[in-house]
């Protein structure tokens, strides 16, 4: 199977699928190998899955790192093993939540907050997954991890006092288990809660209403139209100045190999003198896109003031 394909495709994961069976599926509809996603959605849940294709998936880890968006309908009064509604009831409670001591509840959580992962997660112990773990009915200690929830809103509370349901969406960190957050927010209201259904609406700039089924995929393969709707690995850097490098430096950089500050071209748009070009644009440490002068992409690289050079961070060019 050769990399037909290479760059990220924004995947709308359905329920019943895990991320790896997404991964699996787009194997055999785009009959190609080297496919990797980008961060796990439970099987029940829905929503964004960035996949990476070909050499896109040097960007893996970079897009594991990137915050993500949720919209989740939480249900009080219940606490199970899996932190959702799919696990088994451990306790059920009665509940007396004002929509105030909701909103305040919630509030509690936004900023740093230490979070101990739950046994039903890939997470490892000692070599061996929690989840397997859990299935076997033992729970080990978790060391809480520092995550950080940069928003929590609540979209409908009005379900509250009938049954139980409220739905908010969180904008969170790499590494937030919403199942966890939902558990967190019932025991701080002392009545208990679960996840009943999560939508991952955003991972960095990839959004849901621009992501795609695995059946329209193999839809716009058959049209010949899939290309379009593949982003090149730039797409996550555009936030990242471009540097272009004189032709004379070429060899450099099909080879990945490091250049020099004065082998940059000149294209500052407000026209600054070389001098001021230099003090703005390279710091120590600042990563750029680098281009050749015909507009060709190679990647990204990070400056080092200290020998006055640009390593490369992450290669992407191909011959």
């Amino acid at each position: 199977m050769s990399n037909k394909y290479n760059g990220l495709i924004n995947v709308y994961k359905e329920p019943g699928f895990t991320s790896n069976d997404v991964v699996a599926k787009l194997r055999g509809i785009l009959k190609q190998k080297k496919i990797g996603h980008t961060g796990t959605l439970d099987p029940d849940a829905v929503g964004v899955l960035v996949v990476c294709l070909g050499t896109g998936t040097r960007l893996v880890e970079m897009l594991t790192d990137h915050d993500k968006e949720y919209i989740a309908v939480c249900r009080l009064g219940v606490t199970t093993d899996t932190q959702d509604m799919s696990g088994k009831v451990l306790a059920e409670s009665d509940v007396r939540v004002t929509k105030k001591e909701l909103h305040e509840a919630v509030q509690a959580f936004v900023g740093d907050y230490d979070q101990i992962p739950p046994m039903y997660s890939a997470i490892k112990k000692d070599g061996k997954k929690l989840y397997e773990l859990a299935r076997q009915g033992r729970e080990v200690e978790r060391k809480p991890r520092r995550i950080h929830i940069e928003a929590i809103r609540i979209l409908d509370d009005s379900c509250l006092e009938s049954d139980s349901l409220f739905t908010m969406e969180v904008k969170c960190s790499k590494g937030t288990y919403i199942r966890t957050l939902c558990h967190d927010i019932g025991q701080r209201l002392g009545c208990g809660a679960a996840m009943q259904h999560l939508t991952r609406t955003a991972v960095g700039a990839f959004h849901l209403e621009e992501a795609h089924t695995l059946s329209q995929i193999e839809k716009l393969r058959d049209e010949g139209t899939l290309e379009a709707v593949i982003k090149t690995p730039e797409f996550i850097f555009k936030d990242l100045d471009r540097l272009h490098v004189q032709d004379s430096c070429r060899k450099l950089l099909e080879n990945g190999n490091s250049f020099r500050a004065d082998n940059v071209v000149n294209e500052d748009p407000a026209g600054a003198n070389d001098t001021e070009f230099d003090e703005i644009r390279f710091e120590d440490g600042r990563c750029f896109r680098v281009y050749s002068e015909d507009d060709t992409f190679f990647g990204i690289y990070r400056y080092d003031d200290r020998v006055k050079q640009f390593r490369v961070e992450k290669f992407f060019f191909e011959q």
